[in-house]
């Protein structure tokens, strides 16, 4: 990390993709990947981060559609997240990676590991959006998918300030469970400039987040699992036997228990204590799994 633990702001643009990314450290140090869950954006990992031991080059990425990044129509085809990644990873010729990811960005990073695989050292799933493999059978057909049945679509999407979105969420769960600087570095680059001049918007517009919500059976990661052989962890969150409230509640683990039992070379750490948003709630003992 450098002295003053703040990174540099950098693009990278190839065809359709264009992406914001961060970055820590020197570049000649192994590079640690990190990518986001659906919703948030690359600066969600800046505790974690810098929580993490001196000696590293950390590459945070805004996915498409989130953050910083160009916003596209729909976000319900994940395999697009995924060749996002492959071109960034091979237009910036990383190697040696420790990929990082959370919820749906750890499944972005089981996609692109499993087409470059020789560029990983080894992957660290945090709570993957990765469930039991029956989810993944006779998926819609992503023409047939309307992000606006998802309840996520009617999410808020102005605010005054960070600071207005920080009071509005801080004692409403799960953001009640996150430490409040995470939850602030959350609203602070999840918020940009409204067009017309009139306060913030959300960083990733309800109707994209929804579309994401809705199309996470698009690619099914079994396949890419099995003939997984790089060195994996997954953290595992809380999870509950009442499939209603789990519905209803993202704090809840979305990684199906015996995942690791499918994967060729994996190990997995259960932290019922901890929800989904385990990176928000515990950035340090996060850290130093992926520094492990």
């Amino acid at each position: 990390m450098n002295a003053a633990g703040q990174p540099t702001e950098n693009r990278f643009q190839q065809g359709d993709t264009d992406l914001c990314y961060f970055e820590w450290g020197n570049p000649d140090h192994q590079t640690i990947l990190m990518v986001h869950a659906t919703g948030f954006h690359a600066r969600c990992w800046d505790k974690t981060i810098a929580a993490l031991p001196s000696g590293y080059h950390v590459i945070a990425v805004d996915q498409r559609g989130h953050g910083r990044s160009a916003k596209p129509d729909s976000l319900s085809e994940w395999s697009l997240m995924a060749r996002d990644i492959r071109a960034f990873v091979d237009g910036l010729d990383l190697q040696n990676i420790v990929g990082v990811g959370h919820s749906m960005g750890a499944h972005v990073i089981v996609q692109v590991a499993d087409v470059m695989p020789e560029r990983f050292e080894r992957l660290v799933l945090v709570d993957p959006t990765i469930t039991e493999p029956e989810a993944y059978q006779n998926p819609p057909a992503l023409a047939d998918i309307d992000p606006n049945q998802n309840p996520v679509s009617r999410r808020r999407n102005s605010w005054a300030s960070p600071e207005a979105m920080f009071a509005a969420f801080k004692d409403r769960h799960p953001f009640s469970l996150w430490q409040p600087d995470v939850l602030m570095d959350y609203c602070q680059y999840g918020l940009l400039p409204a067009d017309d001049g009139n306060g913030f918007v959300l960083a990733c517009p309800s109707y994209l987040e929804a579309s994401v919500y809705e199309g996470f059976r698009s690619v099914d990661p079994y396949p890419l699992v099995k003939r997984n052989i790089l060195p994996v962890v997954i953290l595992r969150a809380q999870s509950v036997d009442d499939d209603v409230t789990a519905a209803r509640d993202f704090a809840n683990s979305p990684t199906w228990p015996n995942l690791v039992n499918i994967y060729p070379n994996a190990q997995e750490v259960h932290m019922p204590e901890l929800s989904h948003f385990m990176p928000m709630q515990d950035p340090k003992r996060i850290a130093g799994y992926i520094a492990a």
